[in-house]
């Protein structure tokens, strides 16, 4: 099954969602991009969990895509949260008595860490790829303070996107990333000092509270997001069903490159594990 629709958030807006189930399903995957993409970006992964027996939901986050409001803009990281509970929720309530998983990439996997913190006991577990779960050098020390700052006076700024060509190792890759008019090329100064200083803070200061079944995933040459975030997360979350797998030489995004495939079986056979302990 194949569903495209429009799904009020807790304040109304409307996020776009997709959700593709296979018939007898064994479990849900809800998927959350990350900064400047958007849920199209994720055909692959969902062909392979379908192949696998796992349904797959995604959306645009708020900000992101298709989903309605202001492009490239946040009022508060919180939302984000409020933003994938309300999928969760609809997954759950459509596949009463299946497993729900979450797999976030980039800051897609902050927010699944997030939201791994505030909501402890509704899904079996969380993947992780890439997880921007520690403060970026870009905003580190005096250079947050003066973003805040800057920030109470001209929140609407707009940045430029950062994201580089080594996003991934596979050039055609990068440059169906750049020409593709769905991901963002800008974002103001509140987005980015919601969710790099502020929301990244507010997860490091609650991290000990996380306990959920994981997998974390990195590249071990990510020049975007450096592998020693997840390692940090792996070693000061509580979890004790907790995997860590570095790929060595690959860039940030794992699952687009050449060698995705490793990255992707990976990833099943650890939520076929996850159900069998679970059943």
């Amino acid at each position: 099954m194949h569903k495209e629709a429009y799904v009020k958030s807790y304040d109304g807006l409307e996020l776009y969602s997709v959700k593709d189930v296979p018939e007898k399903a064994k479990g849900i995957v809800v998927v959350v991009h990350g900064f400047a993409e958007h849920l199209g970006r994720y055909e692959y992964l969902t062909k392979r969990l379908n192949d696998q027996g796992y349904g797959v939901y995604r959306f645009d986050n708020r900000g992101h895509g298709k989903t309605k409001g202001e492009r490239g803009h946040i009022k508060k990281f919180e939302d984000f949260l409020y933003d994938a509970d309300t999928i969760v929720e609809m997954a759950k309530e459509e596949n009463n008595s299946l497993p729900i998983y979450m797999l976030g990439h980039s800051m897609g996997g902050f927010i699944t860490a997030s939201y791994g913190v505030k909501y402890r006991d509704k899904l079996k577990g969380q993947i992780f790829s890439g997880a921007a779960t520690a403060t970026s050098s870009q905003v580190k020390g005096i250079k947050g303070h003066m973003f805040k700052a800057l920030n109470k006076i001209a929140p609407k700024i707009r940045i430029k996107n950062p994201i580089s060509k080594t996003l991934c190792k596979n050039q055609d890759v990068v440059e169906d990333y750049l020409k593709d008019e769905l991901n963002l090329k800008e974002a103001t100064l509140n987005f980015y000092v919601e969710f790099l200083v502020k929301g990244v803070k507010w997860l490091n200061s609650h991290i000990d509270q996380y306990d959920y079944p994981c997998l974390i995933l990195h590249g071990g040459d990510d020049k975007i997001v450096p592998k020693e975030a997840s390692e940090n997360f792996y070693s000061r979350i509580q979890s004790k069903d907790k995997k860590i797998i570095l790929y060595e030489g690959l860039y940030h995004e794992i699952m687009n490159e050449k060698t995705r495939d490793q990255v992707m079986d990976d990833i099943c056979i650890w939520l076929d594990a996850n159900d069998k302990k679970a059943n």
